[in-house]
């Protein structure tokens, strides 16, 4: 006798899966950097610490503003192809919006140039 399971329930366990991967993966990469040791110390004035903290917030603007931009770019473009099948005049403003969609991960390339660029 078999069992099926539920469109829907799978998409939340999908969901579930996708997210608590993300938070064990962030945990095991912040947890490797707390034990570093360098054995040649910094010739600034003491703000050692500063300089990863940069590149791990400017990774993480980058990082997440990509995520969402092409989470948003699938839903954008399905809909996007959906439309043009039912109407082809709609083909350039589909095409504006995936410009805007694309644009957001453009905003996090910005940011995280002026994370970096902070001294």
């Amino acid at each position: 006798m078999a069992h099926f399971i539920s469109n829907s329930y799978m998409e939340k366990l999908n969901g579930r899966i996708t997210i608590s991967l993300l938070v064990v993966l962030t945990s095991v990469g912040l947890a490797g950097l707390e034990g570093q040791a360098f054995a040649q110390e910094s010739s600034g004035s003491g703000g050692g610490g500063l300089g990863s903290s940069k590149l791990i917030g400017a990774g993480m603007a980058f990082g997440l503003a990509a995520l969402g931009a092409g989470i948003g770019l699938g839903f954008v473009g399905a809909a996007g192809l959906a439309a043009i099948s039912d109407n082809p005049k709609m083909q350039s403003r589909v095409f504006i919006i995936v410009g805007m969609v694309e644009s957001i991960a453009i905003y996090g390339i910005v940011m995280m140039f002026i994370i970096l660029g902070q001294t």
